[in-house]
């Protein structure tokens, strides 16, 4: 066993009984570089990745690498999703030199940690025109023993060279930006498959939530349906249904048990990288979730209560928080688990259901996957409600008897404050309190857990017991936005004052002076560059998510402060909107917010009163980019209903402040900048003023 063994992250724990004497990242792996005079060997990667175990098995489990490994390098192993402060910096690195980046990723370090050559996944032979790892070793070692002194001075230009670049201040981007964004990513959509670009493919998840925002802002509304003709995607809102419907139908939405793989690896969503991300279900969730509040569609209610049931079922903890991802692999196959041939069909449902299966699901006698098999798709609704209910739960059992991908069980900040957000929203918005409570107590997990007594966050827990990383920007940002969704639902205060208390460590710790953020706080470990990546990728970046959630804050408490750095954390999304408009998805989403406000709604009523829980539940349902809610007993200093700004210090949220009963009746204000409309007693008022679709 190497130092691996009493890691808190699986990831590491799946190496240490490799023969390589691996570190784990801190100052003993780089003073024993320092000592021994050799460089630092990086090795980055995560549990679920199918490439990063296929690495390990060829390489670090073999023991002639091992030792050429152990006598030349300093070995040091980093789970990404545990750091990523370090693989943002060294990822950075890899994508400047080489192009491109990916996991795993293998850089070599000086002992003082700067960066002089990277790369990601390396053959053990040489293959498709890339070296055999052995050679890579080799060649390093060999540059480092005759060519020191340009290994070195090449190294401290490429850290130079990253320091170096910046993002600039500036402003939100206006209307007229975020309708340019929308026609770039109607250019780069794909007209015959949906989603945008070509293979590999991902689920756009923050794009698609800033189009259906910008829909609702445009005015659009629902068109024939995603099965209409292909050039209807001419509108944000068609963008969002054709893309939402086809990764619901085909092979990377598991449609047996719920939840969305990581993404697909052909441009048409057949064939999935298999592994499960919870980050990924709790933003597609979102969408989905969203999506049916604004139209309706059977197919997204649908998708929502299976992925909030897969996340429930799945990736739930003993101790109330949610697991970072399943493996792709089981009993070391890519997708084992999932894929099935016609033959295994027939075995579980007889031959009369197993052939009507087949066709169901898009299952072939020579496979859409690999040794003919076929991932499960679902091309249209089965005519037959009853019989594909039936036959789901049979296939569903009978994959139970199959050996399960394995689950990295370590509890993410972030990740957890996604998967509350949506959680809450979706229980609140299906009438679902599970799934409330569900999010209620991971929101709890993370108090007690990972929340010091100094309002600081750690990054990860796993079995109960916090592990030592500290929370980054995306942490603070993303737990802020589940405790304020929280807030919206359940109407307690406690997660405003929680979500205050992380965004002023933001504004404190965070903050570049200019109007943006570093992803660590301003004490955090020292690195050779100090990471600051503004851009959306798999999550939205720790930048746009504090805009999100600071935005939220101002709106419910009417803080300038919070409001003002809002704003210029968006600035990113402005220079973006005309570029890469995918890159800044979530950030976009945040400034349609802006730009409509947000719509500020306080409902007051008592607590026993179902008028209050009528305009609650339908001021939940605004489709408004943004819309803020708070619910709450009537404030008793009111004089009248007449709407006032101001705060109290009696623990109630500022937006309640002076918001009183009409004759005795629950109430709505609906707000902009706490200046608001006459208020509304009556349910189909309300649902008119906000744009609800029906009323109830």
């Amino acid at each position: 066993m190497n130092r691996l063994a009493n890691a808190t992250s699986p990831y590491l724990r799946q190496h240490a009984d490799n023969p390589v004497d691996w570190h784990t990242w801190g100052e003993e792996a780089f003073a024993q570089a320092r000592e021994r005079d050799v460089p630092i060997l990086l090795s980055v990667g995560y549990s679920a990745c199918h490439w990063c175990h296929v690495m390990a098995h060829e390489s670090f489990e073999d023991d002639t690498t091992a030792a050429y490994m152990n006598e030349h390098f300093v070995n040091i192993k980093v789970d990404r999703e545990e750091r990523p402060d370090v693989d943002a910096v060294y990822m950075e690195a890899t994508q400047a030199m080489t192009g491109q980046g990916g996991w795993p990723m293998t850089c070599f370090l000086t002992p003082t940690g700067e960066p002089f050559y990277c790369g990601t996944y390396f053959p053990p032979t040489p293959h498709h025109g890339l070296p055999s790892f052995a050679q890579v070793l080799e060649a390093v070692a060999r540059t480092w023993r005759e060519r020191r002194e340009e290994v070195v001075q090449s190294a401290g230009s490429i850290v130079a060279q990253l320091a170096g670049t910046g993002f600039p201040s500036g402003r939100a981007p206006g209307a007229d930006r975020l309708d340019t964004a929308v026609e770039v990513l109607r250019h780069d959509f794909d007209l015959r498959n949906a989603g945008f670009g070509g293979a590999p493919k991902f689920p756009p998840s923050m794009a698609l939530e800033f189009l259906l925002r910008a829909a609702v802002r445009r005015g659009e509304q629902p068109g024939p349906g995603p099965g209409a003709d292909a050039d209807a995607a001419d509108t944000a809102l068609a963008m969002v249904e054709q893309t939402c419907d086809r990764m619901a139908r085909g092979g990377m939405y598991d449609q047996l048990g719920g939840g969305f793989a990581r993404y697909s690896v052909d441009a048409v969503w057949v064939v999935p990288h298999f592994e499960k991300m919870l980050y990924d279900n709790a933003l597609l969730l979102r969408v989905y979730l969203h999506w049916w509040r604004l139209t309706g569609a059977p197919l997204a209610e649908r998708v929502v209560r299976e992925t909030a049931d897969f996340l429930l079922r799945e990736l739930r903890t003993p101790e109330g928080g949610f697991a970072s991802a399943l493996d792709a692999d089981s009993e070391g196959v890519e997708g084992k688990f999932y894929a099935w041939t016609p033959d295994q069909l027939r075995e579980v449902l007889g031959p009369d259901d197993g052939a009507a299966a087949a066709r169901t699901f898009a299952v072939t006698e020579r496979g859409t996957f690999e040794h003919g098999a076929s991932t499960l798709q679902l091309p249209r609704d089965p005519d037959d409600a009853q019989w594909f209910a039936e036959v789901r739960a049979r296939l569903a059992q009978a994959r139970e008897q199959r050996v399960r991908p394995g689950r990295d069980d370590k509890v993410v900040a972030a990740w957890n404050g996604l998967a509350i957000a949506a959680l809450a929203e979706a229980g609140a918005l299906l009438e679902v309190p599970e799934y409330v409570r569900a999010a209620t107590e991971a929101a709890d997990l993370l108090v007690r857990l990972h929340t010091g007594a100094d309002g600081r966050l750690v990054r990860t827990s796993r079995d109960g017991v916090a592990g030592d990383s500290p929370g980054v920007l995306e942490d603070y940002a993303d737990v802020a936005e589940g405790y304020l969704a929280l807030l919206a639902v359940t109407g307690d205060p406690v997660w405003l004052a929680r979500a205050g208390g992380l965004l002023d460590v933001v504004l404190d710790r965070f903050g570049t002076g200019d109007g943006g953020f570093f992803d660590t706080a301003d004490d955090a470990e020292r690195l050779v560059r100090r990471p600051q990546d503004p851009t959306d990728n798999a999550v939205p970046s720790g930048r746009s998510a504090a805009a999100g959630a600071l935005l939220t804050y101002a709106a419910l408490t009417g803080s300038e402060r919070h409001r003002a750095a809002a704003e210029s954390a968006l600035a990113v999304a402005d220079r973006l909107a005309d570029r890469a408009p995918r890159a800044a998805g979530w950030g976009l989403a945040v400034a349609e917010a802006l730009l409509a406000g947000p719509v500020e709604v306080a409902v007051v009523g008592t607590p026993d009163d179902p008028g209050r829980e009528r305009l609650h539940r339908l001021a939940l349902r605004s489709p408004a980019p943004g819309t803020v809610v708070v619910v709450g007993a009537p404030d008793a200093s009111a004089r009248d209903a007449t709407p006032q700004t101001g705060h109290n210090g009696d623990g109630q949220v500022p937006l309640l402040a002076h918001r009183g009963l009409v004759d005795d009746r629950a109430a709505a204000y609906v707000c902009r900048g706490f200046v608001c409309d006459r208020p509304l007693t009556e349910p189909a008022e309300l649902a008119r003023r906000l744009g609800v679709r029906g009323t109830t």
